[in-house]
């Protein structure tokens, strides 16, 4: 089994902008606008354009409700440090600094545009 996340957007331009430039993702050769599937390893997130779903889709989010709200999308990279360092570098705005936890991770927390929570996280058993 194999998990894909498809998360719907209000401005895809600026979803691909963050997901390619900020986080290292690769985008198709040929894009459609109204989908694009972003590549990183193993990890594929289907970006949609919130508008283009039907108006009682379920998925919709109304005006004012935070999209995303209660999901956390984790992402396990091989070097979280390097990472963060990027995504600082970028100057995006950290939610959550990179932290040690005690359970074996370290992590830091960011919020896409269009407010989807993303954790990027590493095990540090190898420390």
């Amino acid at each position: 089994m194999k998990l894909r996340m498809e998360l719907f957007v209000k401005n895809i331009e600026k979803s691909m902008e963050f997901y390619s430039n900020v986080l290292g993702f690769s985008l198709p050769k040929d894009i459609n606008k109204k989908y694009v599937p972003v590549r990183k390893d193993d990890v594929v997130l289907g970006l949609g354009e919130m508008k283009n779903l039907l108006k009682n889709h379920p998925l919709k989010a109304t005006e004012g409700h935070q999209i995303g709200l209660g999901v956390e999308i984790v992402l396990e990279v091989e070097d979280v440090k390097a990472i963060y360092d990027k995504v600082v570098a970028k100057e995006y705005p950290i939610h959550t600094k990179l932290t040690k936890r005690p359970w074996g991770l370290e992590d830091f927390r960011i919020i896409d545009p269009d407010g989807y929570y993303l954790r990027i996280t590493s095990s540090t058993s190898n420390d």
